[in-house]
């Protein structure tokens, strides 16, 4: 019995599992002889190492052309945005600053904006009037210095794109454009006087009429 049991033991070890082969519900393992496992002739009885070491080289080549490629794309993406930060903020050509000051308060330096023409404007401030419509969730989360980045940000973005979008439109609807543009951009500069106090009623009335605002301007650039 010990001899069988030996027998048995090294006929096993000689086997290896190759796959699965379905058996109804249950699978059970097909088994294949080492000796059937043979290495794959070679044309010219190359070492692997030299196959490995042409894979490596090929794997190289490929991923200098891919950044290459990338770097290329890179350089042509650059005319799509404008000319280096926004340190100094460019002029508008519609009325919609703060007739007292002459300027937004919330206007933010320092950040890039994609030239996206007319068309693109308007998507633009659709979307980021209803990102802004978000915000509202987490006025009461002690994140004030968050909130007032983002509206920053995000209002930075609408003034300019607004501005585009006056200028394009028919002659017919530029007052009225213009008319929504200062009526949200008057509440935002109240919406950020009452987040600086970190007053959270004083915030949520606020963000309430500018919340109804953005609403307007999301179907007036559907």
């Amino acid at each position: 019995m010990r001899g069988t049991a030996e027998t048995v033991l090294q006929s096993a070890s000689r086997i290896i599992p190759n796959k699965l082969v379905s058996t109804g519900r249950r699978r059970c393992p097909r088994f294949l002889a080492q000796s059937q496992l043979q290495k794959p002739d070679t044309d010219d009885g190359a070492p692997h190492t030299t196959r490995r070491a042409a894979a490596l080289s090929l794997a190289t080549v490929t991923l200098s052309g891919q950044l290459s490629t990338a770097k290329s794309l890179a350089e042509e993406g650059r005319r799509f945005w404008l000319d280096g930060l926004l340190d100094t903020l460019p002029p508008v050509s519609n009325k919609i600053n703060n007739e007292e000051t002459g300027t937004r308060s919330f206007l933010k330096q320092g950040i890039y904006m994609a030239k996206v023409g007319p068309k693109g404007s308007a998507y633009r401030l659709k979307k980021t009037a209803f990102d802004l419509l978000g915000m509202g969730d987490i006025i009461d989360q002690d994140a004030w210095g968050y909130i007032r980045k983002y509206l920053r940000l995000k209002s930075t973005f609408m003034y300019y794109d607004f501005d585009k979008v006056i200028t394009a439109a028919p002659a017919d609807e530029r007052e009225g454009l213009t008319n929504l543009a200062n009526r949200l951009f008057d509440n935002v500069e109240k919406l950020e006087v009452a987040i600086k106090s970190r007053s959270v009623p004083q915030t949520k009335s606020c963000y309430e009429e500018t919340s109804r605002i953005l609403e307007e301007v999301m179907a007036q650039m559907a």
